[in-house]
């Protein structure tokens, strides 16, 4: 099968070298000339997974036109602010032929607080076949073929049935699913959690305070996901729980690396100063935040992260205003 994945980042490098050494034809597309160049003469991406020695069959392009001609199958892996310019950029080449469209972004558009899959059916033609994939997955250690679980999700179960064929391997299993909407905000919104407990660590806070973290966060997540129209057990899936876990706690993540930095007192630009790789979170923070006051869905920890973030509010602070908000009983729903 004839393979793109556009976007050149660890997640979109560690998804092609999966496919190139499962036997696709796969060409990833990368903005970055030193990113084209390294796959293509070493078999490195050394800016955004090194160390890591990728497949010799997978070729990189520049040349966006040409790395998605002919493809029967398209990866989204830009970051979700890219998306629309790159995905248009692309449609010109894709026209109405159809190809199979996997979204891997994990974030929100910014602009028009829209989930990925919402934007590739903008861009693309109306009969375009659209999946998603998300679940806890860190691109490092898919690289490395640990065992790995995630999901494919399109409102057609056939659609999503066919992501799940061309991903699918001995140590990368997914699931089928039908319920878009509650998988990508899941994807997304457990990076502004991953941020809060990075903050927690970096204030020396302990076990007790990040299970609480990660508990409140989850019903936080899932009351503004059903609010949007998702299933609530899908946050208890692995494209939820499962990704939230990971991201919250896991050495490799880039949302938790941040918040310990804010949490030890750097602002938001010293912590994201030399680094090359997106932080999805902190534009997901400020989406989050917008769509609870659009939908009317109180999100007080996404609300403190914001407050971190962009109004340099001090962290210990942040705590204390969680901890001292009006008592409720669990379990409290709608806009609680």
């Amino acid at each position: 099968m004839k393979i793109a994945v556009i976007g050149g980042g660890a997640w979109g490098t560690a998804l092609a070298d999966l496919l190139a050494r499962k036997g696709e034809q796969v060409t990833m597309w990368a903005r970055e000339p030193d990113v084209v160049e390294s796959v293509n003469r070493r078999h490195v991406n050394e800016m955004f997974l090194p160390g890591a020695s990728l497949a010799p069959a997978l070729r990189a392009d520049a040349d966006l036109a040409a790395a998605i001609r002919g493809a029967e199958t398209i990866v989204s892996a830009a970051p979700s602010h890219a998306v629309r310019p790159v995905m248009a950029e692309a449609a010109k080449t894709i026209g109405r032929s159809r190809p199979l469209i996997v979204s891997a972004s994990k974030g929100l558009d910014p602009d028009r607080l829209e989930r990925p899959s919402c934007v590739l059916v903008d861009v693309l033609a109306p009969s375009t076949p659209v999946a998603v994939l998300s679940g806890p997955s860190f691109a490092w250690e898919v690289f490395q073929q640990q065992p790995t679980a995630v999901v494919a999700a399109a409102t057609d179960h056939g659609v999503a049935q066919r992501a799940q064929r061309v991903f699918s391997t001995n140590y990368f299993r997914v699931y089928s699913h039908t319920d878009v909407v509650g998988v990508e905000l899941a994807g997304a919104l457990k990076n502004v959690i991953a941020l809060a407990a990075g903050i927690l660590e970096g204030l020396g806070l302990g076990f007790n305070t990040r299970a609480a973290l990660i508990t409140r966060g989850l019903a936080e997540i899932t009351r503004l996901g059903v609010a949007l129209g998702a299933q609530a057990m899908t946050f208890a899936g692995l494209a939820g729980m499962g990704d939230l876990i990971l991201t919250a706690t896991g050495a490799l993540s880039r949302n938790r690396t941040l918040g310990v930095a804010l949490g030890q007192g750097k602002t938001l630009e010293q912590a994201l100063a030399g680094k090359p790789a997106v932080v999805e979170g902190v534009n997901t923070t400020r989406t989050a935040v917008a769509l609870g006051e659009r939908h009317g869905v109180e999100l007080p920890i996404a609300r403190e992260v914001a407050n971190v973030l962009f109004q340099n509010k001090p962290p210990r602070q942040a705590v204390s205003d969680l901890m001292e908000r009006e008592l409720k009983a669990e379990g409290e729903g709608g806009g609680r």
